[in-house]
């Protein structure tokens, strides 16, 4: 889904406005994820007629989404919204360097949990099973008396909701406010890192550490006293993801775990 970049602008926005209106971050996450699923199922309905490449559907979404959201979320820049609480895992240090970087925002540890889970889900479950029969043979599931079209319809839009939550994440807590350059490539960096991780939640979990650290090493050294140079480390994300992406391709692995009937596979 290419279109992840502009659902993740577009529920960074939504969630950011609705904190602003109501006070509440958490009405701000749930209008978010509720503004991510719809975009993930109007992208999952357009892929349902015959002959739609969903590519070019993801990468109209992307911008469709993105537009939308500097359009609606011009009033929203200025005014500042309520954050996300984090849970301080650093009061055991009087150092406030150390104490700002283990403030662990509650959205991270549910992640962490969700991969766990759906990990586990794909593996052992009915649902995941389903799932995972549907993205490699639509006859196969066919044969099983499932819809395809329905099930991947639904997937879609639960990774939507999943997408407004990550831009809730963005607005509401880290940095903490609305701009329209507020998500910098991160929704396609999130295909990206999928693809690296072979479709495998815990690898997604993994690599999307890896790319998160890489991201903090600006910030990092600027708060630390360096003053020359630091930007530099702001491209990190990026030169990593090309580097890991060139280092593990091959015409064996490039694909490797991904659905039998992923539009690249075919």
């Amino acid at each position: 889904n290419l279109g992840l970049e502009g659902t993740l602008v577009f529920g960074a926005m939504t969630a950011y406005a609705v904190a602003v209106m109501t006070g509440s971050p958490w009405l701000g996450l749930i209008a978010a994820a509720f503004a991510g699923l719809c975009f993930g199922l109007f992208h999952g309905w357009i892929c349902r007629f015959p002959k739609v490449n969903d590519i070019a559907v993801g990468i109209a979404l992307m911008l469709f989404g993105s537009g939308l959201a500097f359009f609606f979320g011009k009033p929203f820049i200025k005014p500042k919204a309520p954050n996300l609480p984090a849970i301080p895992f650093g009061g055991w240090s009087d150092i406030p360097q150390v104490q700002a970087a283990l403030d662990v925002n509650v959205l991270f540890l549910i992640g962490a949990v969700l991969s766990v889970i759906l990990w586990w889900a794909f593996r052992n479950t009915r649902a995941g099973l389903i799932v995972r029969v549907v993205g490699d043979s639509s006859d196969a599931a066919r044969a099983m008396g499932l819809n395809p079209d329905t099930v991947r319809l639904l997937a879609t839009g639960v990774g939507g909701a999943l997408a407004g939550i990550g831009g809730a994440y963005l607005s509401l807590y880290y940095p903490g406010s609305w701009t329209e350059r507020i998500s910098s490539g991160q929704g396609l960096m999130a295909v990206a890192l999928v693809i690296f991780a072979r479709w495998n939640p815990l690898g997604c979990f993994a690599a999307a550490l890896l790319f998160g650290g890489a991201g903090a090493l600006g910030p990092a050294l600027q708060s630390v006293g360096v003053t020359q140079g630091y930007y530099m480390f702001y491209a990190a994300p990026y030169i990593l993801t090309l580097i890991i992406m060139i280092a593990t391709s091959s015409p064996t692995r490039t694909l490797a775990g991904a659905p039998g009937e992923l539009s690249i596979t075919k």
